[in-house]
């Protein structure tokens, strides 16, 4: 509890308060650009950090890391771009409501959820965080390979109205991350000797391509079409009905994306693609998710940013980063002579809680960026398409090759913008490709690992009782739609034929 308390002390430093600010801002403007991350943010920042205190320097990574990830948000909804991988899911349903001149709804629910579940995962970690680290430690190969299951059976209702083409989609993007050397057998798989490919197909310029790049190809063919644009519409806030509309799904994502968040190597792109899903699942408008819903957007963004609270646990606690951003964060400890681990919370309780603070502060800050700046963002869906799309396409190309600084990039953008186009045109949602694309690397290898730990004896899965408890879920998952609805059918038969005796 000392901890507890000293930690508040950075209220009262200016130079840290200064630094929380200028990390925040810093933070929504990086993650807002697509193809810049919240993690290329915070290691180029991190050589300069050496030269200061611990605790400011901490405090500036990690609110950079939580403002970063609600930026993405920004340009997910306005031009289908999104700034950051977890952002990919926003855009989902926030394009749609930009497209129909709600901009400024959107974007004012995607910062409310953001903060909130930003700032619940934090209050959770203040409150639990060595109980929540010894839980992600309970979590192995077996564990990740049934909870990437448990994902990848989401599939086939996670957008669109074709269970069939999601599976298509979701097969794809798990053919495309396999890609690359397999890390178990050495051998490589479809890259043609090139070297460029030993490591795979790289995430943010796929998803770059098969958002942006997708959407500009598909405007290109209505430059005929004359636009009615709504102004006054395209700038309003959320109103209080609709925050009464998605509080729910704003808590059950926090949950999601806390409880995401923790399990080491996950982080928020995961967290957002099942906080997505679980709000189109117990949404009483699922069908209609895809076409511009709030809940589609305030799902994806509590879970989101709810995982960088949740990702400082197995940082902090195991030394594991939570996700790629906290791994650098992590190189940030180490820089200033701190070695994370079970002995931090009983050496450094001060820093630790600091670093709770901080990233507290930084979730409030940022829904006051962007609650105030959501209806100048919004204006931006009003400049003529002659302007916009080919600042799009350059930003496209400058986030392409930004990721790697290599052309490879940049092909790889275009190429998935192209096959994004065909398959939009054809009813195929991108929906699916991402989420497949994300998790089929991580459950080939937990896959791998786990056989080698049972050597080689697959029913040694349900001796696990975490592993049961996700495979019933996913079960569930997969089942629950298609029997409900059979239910539905047989209740209605019975009723209809007394309707027709009567």
């Amino acid at each position: 509890m000392e901890g507890l308390a000293a930690g508040l002390e950075i209220f009262s430093d200016p130079t840290t308060l200064g630094l929380i600010l200028l990390g925040t801002v810093a933070g929504v403007f990086v993650g807002a650009l697509p193809g810049l991350t919240s993690g290329m943010a915070i290691a180029l920042l991190l050589p300069f950090t050496i030269f200061l205190e611990p605790i400011p320097a901490i405090a500036l990574l990690s609110a950079l890391y939580c403002a970063g990830t609600f930026g993405g948000s920004i340009t997910a909804i306005l031009i289908n771009a999104p700034g950051a991988p977890p952002a990919a899911a926003t855009a989902f349903d926030g394009y749609p409501m930009a497209v129909k001149g709600e901009a400024g709804r959107a974007l004012g629910i995607a910062a409310v959820s953001s903060a909130c579940g930003g700032i619940f995962s934090l209050v959770i970690l203040i409150l639990a965080a060595p109980a929540l680290a010894h839980l992600a430690y309970q979590f192995g190969p077996p564990e990740y390979f049934a909870l990437t299951v448990f994902g990848l059976s989401m599939l086939a209702s996670i957008s669109g109205k074709s269970a069939l083409k999601n599976l298509l989609g979701g097969a794809a993007g798990v053919f495309i991350a396999t890609i690359g050397v397999d890390l178990t057998t050495g051998v490589e798989r479809y890259t043609f000797g090139r070297p460029e490919l030993y490591e795979g197909i790289h995430f943010i310029p796929f998803l770059i391509g098969l958002f942006a790049m997708s959407e500009l190809l598909i405007q290109s063919t209505r430059t005929h079409q004359i636009l009615e644009r709504i102004k006054m519409t395209a700038v309003l806030l959320p109103t209080r009905e609709d925050f009464r509309k998605v509080w729910k799904t704003i808590l059950r994502s926090s949950v999601i994306g806390t409880f995401v968040g923790v399990l080491p190597a996950e982080g928020g792109t995961v967290a957002a693609m099942i906080g997505y899903n679980e709000a189109k699942r117990w949404s009483k408008h699922g069908s209609k998710f895809g076409t511009g819903e709030i809940e589609g957007v305030a799902g994806p963004e509590a879970a989101n940013n709810a995982a960088t609270g949740g990702a400082m646990v197995p940082t902090l606690a195991l030394g594991i980063p939570g996700s790629a951003t906290a791994a650098v964060i992590l190189g940030g400890l180490q820089a200033q002579g701190l070695q994370p681990g079970p002995y931090l919370f009983e050496q450094q309780p001060t820093l630790l809680y600091a670093i709770f603070y901080s990233m507290l502060l930084a979730n409030i800050v940022f829904l006051g960026i962007g609650l105030g700046g959501a209806k100048l963002f919004s204006r931006i869906s009003l400049v003529p398409r002659t302007f916009l799309w080919p600042t799009v396409f350059a930003l496209c190309v400058v986030g392409a090759y930004g990721v790697e600084q290599s052309m490879l990039g940049v092909y790889v953008m275009l190429i998935a913008g192209v096959i994004g186009f065909a398959l939009r045109r054809y009813g195929f949602s991108p929906a699916p490709i991402i989420m497949g694309l994300v998790l089929g690397k991580l459950v080939e290898n937990s896959l791998a690992q786990s056989m080698i730990i049972f050597d080689q004896n697959w029913l040694l899965f349900f001796e696990r009782p975490i592993v049961v408890l996700l495979f019933s879920l996913s079960l569930i998952g997969i089942f629950a739609a298609p029997v409900a609805g059979l239910l539905r059918k047989t209740a209605k038969e019975p009723a209809s034929a007394n309707s027709i005796e009567e």
